[in-house]
């Protein structure tokens, strides 16, 4: 009886041998009988196996998931660094898994799908396996693939086939590497090739390898571009400040360091927020955002800083901007119309509102909560040290000044939101905020 690895090596030629898959699919059925004598798969497909006979999947179920809803794509999306690639991974996978009658498959870190794109007819034949966005691939979800393998072992692996837990797959062939973070080294999604199991091609797996090095590469590249940016805002900094005091990425890499050996990394707390903070490596700290990272204060006694203002200007439609003044100096960042309409919002209510008064105030639609937590997070990465959640809300000592165009009816003038809407009407501005001449300011 033969009981060699069943694909101890790949084929040099584009073709897998019939020989070979019939193998396999003998070794899958030995497996699924309890047997392990006979031919054996590679090892990282005879470990799946193992996992997921474990897990409990059914080898003859339909490989469906329930789809993320879009807003819940679209937020994922926006908070991983991968979308940041996406032109890289476009130009070196998916025209080529066009050419090849294939489409490339990016996920997250929980295997869902975020995008995909590649040949036309592939795709809608991927739907008919649920491989398309927001749908689950990890191996407790569909069993071995090269998506949810490459996240189990994380490391890149090709399935072909019978290699393929569930039956309804033996009809495909994939490819997937880990694409790591190079900051920390966290994983932050696997890249995939996927089509009909007659474009199999052994060299797919080295070609998404390659790809996913080089995003890594391109995000290496970003970030040491990100750390000279922060670092030129912070030596004006530094230089105006005493005692121990480091400028520091979101991920604690240094940019900037006085009065303090330096370190390569300082850790920080998942949830970081502005104020003083006990870090484990300095003691009791001062901490303060900067546009792109942390200004860290190591406290050599108890004070507060002098009181922030927040300036939302919307005097202009084509120029909305937030000003803030705070215990660092002063800095200004443009608005997008969906920020500035959040913003007013909060403005307007000073006590806080929940994320479903805030999707009436925008949306006239209190079940869009995940778009709004999805934009306040956003807004938070850079106003974090005047925005407060739970509810989402101005921290308490913080002056906001809204600046109004000078008729009421050019505030937002492209705006739908309620709460815009109901103030371009004199008669129903909310008391105490009334247009002034000029710029028309008002302190709320």
């Amino acid at each position: 009886m033969d009981t060699r690895p069943v694909a101890s090596a790949r084929p040099e030629s584009a073709s897998y041998p019939a020989t070979t898959e019939r193998l396999v699919h003998r070794a899958r059925e030995a497996r699924l009988a309890g047997s392990r004598t006979g031919a054996v798969p590679r090892a990282e497909i005879d470990a799946s196996w193992d996992r997921v006979l474990l897990s409990g999947i059914d080898p003859e179920q339909s490989p469906e998931s329930t789809l993320l809803e879009t807003d819940e794509i679209e937020h994922r999306r926006r908070s991983t660094a991968l979308g940041e690639v996406m032109p890289l991974l476009r130009a070196g996978l998916a025209t080529i898994a066009d050419a090849t009658q294939q489409i490339m498959v990016v996920t997250d870190t929980e295997g869902r799908v975020l995008w995909r794109q590649g040949h036309v007819a592939v795709m809608r034949r991927a739907k008919d396996i649920c491989l398309e966005e927001g749908a689950s691939w990890t191996e407790s979800a569909t069993g071995t693939n090269a998506i949810g393998t490459a996240l189990a072992a994380r490391t890149p692996v090709q399935v072909h086939s019978a290699e393929h837990f569930i039956r309804a797959l033996h009809g495909w062939t994939c490819a997937a590497a880990p694409v790591r973070d190079p900051r920390d080294g966290r994983l932050m999604g696997i890249v995939d090739v996927s089509g009909p199991a007659s474009t199999f091609h052994p060299a797919t797996l080295a070609l998404v390898g390659s790809v996913a090095a080089l995003a890594e590469s391109e995000l290496r590249s970003r970030h040491l571009v990100a750390i000279e940016r922060l670092r030129s805002v912070a030596a004006p900094i530094l230089c105006r400040l005493g005692g121990r005091a480091l400028v520091v990425d979101h991920h604690g890499r240094l940019a900037a360091v006085s009065g303090m050996p330096p370190v390569d990394r300082l850790p920080l707390p998942k949830s970081l927020e502005p104020g003083t903070v006990w870090l484990a490596s300095l003691g009791m700290c001062r901490v303060e955002p900067l546009p792109g990272g942390w200004l860290v204060q190591v406290a050599e006694g108890t004070h507060d800083g002098p009181p922030r203002r927040v300036v939302l200007d919307l005097s202009r439609e084509r120029e909305l901007v937030v000003h803030v003044a705070g215990p660092v100096g002063s800095w200004t960042r443009r608005l997008s119309p969906r920020h500035a309409e959040l913003l007013y919002a909060l403005a307007l209510h000073r006590e806080g509102r929940t994320a479903a008064e805030l999707a009436g105030d925008v949306f006239g639609d209190a079940s869009r909560t995940v778009t709004v937590r999805a934009e306040i997070s956003r807004i938070r990465r850079h106003l974090a040290e005047v925005l407060a959640h739970r509810p989402y809300r101005f921290r308490e000592g913080v002056d906001v000044e809204v600046v109004h165009p000078d008729v009421p009816a050019d505030l937002l003038p492209r705006s739908t939101a309620p709460v815009v809407l109901r103030t371009r009407t004199p008669a129903e501005t909310v008391p105490g905020a009334g247009f002034g001449r000029g710029a028309g300011d008002v302190v709320l």
